[in-house]
Formats: C-alpha cells, structure tokens, sequence
C-alpha cells in the first residue's frame, strides 16, 4: 500500500510539473465549453437580405422597412433588376432577396399581392431558417396594417437557388470532404514525424546525404498522396450516394484541394516542430484542429451568427475558406474570378505556415 502510494505522488507530481499536460487536462475543457456555449447556434442573427423593391410606394418601403427593424435581417442594398439576383449569389453577398413586384398597393388592395422569397440554399439550414424569418415578418406586417382594405392575407412564393430539395448532404459533403484532409494532412503528418523524433530515428536521417528540409518534405509527400485519395473517395461517394451536383469546374476543384492540403501539411509540419512525442503531436492536433474546425468553419453552423470574438478566430480556420471556395464550385458552379479571395487566403497561409515550420524544423534538428 506503501509503494502504491509513492507511485500515486509520483504521477501526480509529475503531471503537475508537465506543463503541455496541464494545458490539455485544464485548457482543453474550458476551450470547448466556450466553443460549444457561443458557437452552437441555430438562430441566424444580422443575415445580409437585399431587396428587389419594383413598386417603390408608400407599402413596399413599409415592408422593407419592418424587415431590417429586426436584429434577424442586414441590410445588403437595393437591386435594380432580377438579373442581379444570381450575381449576388454567387459573390456571396447575400443569403435573401426579398423580391416585391410592380404596383404592390394596388395588388394588395385587390387581394392578390405576391412577394417572393429567393433564398441561396447552398447552406439549406440558414436559407430555411430565413424563409420562416421572412414569413413571420410579413404576416405580422400585414396583422398590423392600420388599413381596413389589406387583405387577411399575403401569397408568398418561396424559391430557392442551389439546392431546391433542401438535401442536408449538399450541405455536410464539403464540410466532411474539409474534416478528412485536414485530419489526414496535419494530424497525421504530425505524429508521424514526432514519433521519428521520439524514437531517435530522425537523427539516423539527419546524417545522411539528404539535407533536413528534404528529409521533412519526404515524410510529407505520402500524406499529400493519402490526402488526394481520401478526398477523391469521399467525393466519389457523395457523387453516387447523395447524388451532391458538380457544377464547377473539376480542374480548378483538383487545385483548390491541392492548396488547402498544402496548407494543412504545413500545419502539420509547425505542429511537429513544436511536438517531442506523438502524445503531444496528437494533442496538440486534436486541440487546434478537430473541434475548432468543426464549430468555427461554418461546416454545420453559420460563423455570421457568433459572438464576433469567433468570428475572428474562424477567419483564421483554413478549413473555413476551403468550405466556402468547395460549396461555390460545387453547388453554384463559379469560378476563380469569384472564389480569388479565398484563394489568396489559403495561399498566403500555406507560405507563412511553411516558412515558420522550415525555420523551427532548422533549428531543432541541425
């Protein structure tokens, strides 16, 4: 009982003096109890609408008016013309088009006003959730019409563009396809060459020929090919299964998921380098990679809807971009003169993670 005892203190002063353990048994709960507090979310709060107003009276600028009296509804600005719809779609502008037809007053006052609901379904919960918004608001709108001759009630069409059946699978199948390669390139390219280093091997390697950044892109190169598998077999299956549309272009896909990647090996090469066991490399991976890129990149739930702290912290997530450059490929079929912002982000983060990564890597292993 003596000896259990000894062992006992001896862990626990050991854990006690293990800072990085400290950190995942007390930081990690705390990370994702504020994680799970703010970022799961089902309302939708500030959503950009824009406006298509073809009667411009007294009643179509009430209704508008009363849509963005709301928190729930921003204003993105008028459209001119039907055409602008689409071209607002597809920059991502907005999420709505609340669209109002010629002579409202008049069509109000005969009884067959008609208001159209145009919602981007590429994310199907935020665009239903923004049609039940929409519809609320004009039905207490027109409850409240101090006029005797407003009809009891209000036609309302709904159309939705992207995703016409509200098939959740549009919406998951990027957010996994993001999830495997992220996992597969950082985590496990991690671990990977933490466990060289903690079993002594990268240092056999470290004396041959083959100068240290070539010996850590050697070990990264499998990965790159595992992670093009993956995402080709997860992309397979939704293709077949889910029947999820392909309506962009297949090489600028095959590039795109080539930089994200990049950009996660990377990632996994900064967290070696920081990593002296494979416990910690997984830790590490898991803390930094798992959670946080399932709530903050907009995989399930809407990033405009959190506390603008996260919001920061998700435009900081890779996967974020990469999920909103595959929905716009995929779903809405643009291409690179649209998605370039993304691009550029994921660009700009691959090279600074992988010049941190050569340098840290530089110091600890020459």
């Amino acid at each position: 009982m003596k000896t259990f005892r000894a062992f006992v203190k001896k862990e626990f002063l050991h854990i006690m003096r293990d800072r990085r353990t400290l950190l995942v048994l007390f930081g990690m709960p705390v990370a994702q109890i504020i994680l799970f507090g703010y970022a799961i979310n089902t309302e939708v709060q500030e959503a950009q609408v824009a406006v298509l107003d073809q009667s411009h009276d007294v009643r179509s600028q009430s209704l508008t008016n009363s849509f963005f009296a709301s928190s729930y509804f921003v204003n993105a600005g008028p459209l001119q013309r039907a055409e602008d719809i689409e071209h607002v779609f597809k920059e991502g502008k907005t999420k709505l088009v609340i669209g109002i037809g010629p002579d409202f007053t008049k069509d109000l006052e005969e009884g067959h006003a008609r208001i159209a609901l145009i919602a981007d379904a590429s994310d199907p919960n935020v665009a239903n959730i923004l049609v039940s918004y929409a519809s609320q608001m004009i039905t207490k709108w027109v409850a409240r019409d101090p006029t005797k001759r407003m009809p009891e009630l209000v036609s309302v069409e709904h159309r939705l563009h992207y995703n016409p059946e509200m098939k959740s699978a549009f919406l998951f199948v990027p957010g996994v396809l993001t999830i495997v390669l992220m996992l597969v390139s950082a985590m496990l390219t991690s671990i990977s060459i933490a466990r060289e280093k903690e079993y002594g091997s990268m240092e056999v390697m470290l004396v041959s020929p083959l100068r240290p950044i070539l010996i850590i892109v050697g070990k990264a190169v499998p990965y790159l090919i595992l992670s093009l598998v993956n995402a080709t077999f997860v992309f397979i299956v939704a293709r077949a299964l889910f029947h999820v549309p392909m309506n962009g272009s297949y090489l600028l896909l095959v590039l795109e998921g080539l930089l994200f990647i990049m950009t996660a090996l990377s990632l996994g090469l900064l967290f070696s380098a920081m990593a002296k066991t494979q416990q910690t490399a997984l830790m590490l991976s898991l803390f930094v990679l798992m959670m946080p890129t399932i709530l903050l990149s907009g995989f399930i739930f809407p990033t405009s809807s959190m506390p603008w702290p996260l919001q920061v912290i998700s435009n900081v997530m890779p996967a974020k971009h990469f999920i909103i450059i595959l929905r716009g490929i995929m779903l809405k079929g643009v291409g690179l003169n649209v998605l370039w912002p993304q691009t550029l982000i994921l660009t700009g983060m691959m090279l600074a993670l992988l010049a941190i990564s050569v340098k840290k890597f530089k110091v600890r292993l020459q």
